[in-house]
């Protein structure tokens, strides 16, 4: 095998199980699209340069790779603060800045974090978020 091939390749593999996991990027009308569904949504609102929020992320990976029933149960969607922060689902949700999480199902909210990187805090919205699928 050549060398290129073998290391794109193992690269691919090794980036596999982080596309797997990865959140969906938030469009006008998704959550609503998922909610109509019955879909227990986790959302993040974040932004590439905020510290806070990769912390988050990192954390939410975490817990996914330690009970894969998260991945499985829960619709993830990433909203980009810098592109959506005057949005709609912004205000409605009255989301007050980057680094929030929030966790929804129908009508109505389960849960948020705002700027908490704690892991026991975040498995606590998870695990709302995963009860909630299973009620």
């Amino acid at each position: 095998m050549h060398r290129r091939t073998f290391l794109t390749a193992a690269a691919a593999s090794l980036l596999a199980p982080l596309a797997a996991r990865a959140a969906t990027d938030y469009t006008p009308g998704l959550v609503k699209k998922h909610l109509a569904k019955g879909d227990i949504v986790f959302l993040d609102f974040s932004a590439t340069w905020c510290a806070t929020c990769a912390t988050q992320e990192r954390v939410v990976n975490e817990l996914i790779d330690e009970n894969p029933a998260y991945g499985e149960a829960i619709t993830f969607i990433k909203v980009d603060w810098d592109t959506y922060r005057k949005a709609e689902l912004t205000k409605s949700l009255k989301i007050p800045r980057r680094s929030t999480l929030v966790v929804l199902k129908g009508d109505q909210e389960l849960g948020r974090i705002v700027a908490g990187t704690s892991k026991s805090q975040i498995k606590g919205l998870l695990d709302t978020a995963l009860k909630a699928y299973s009620a």
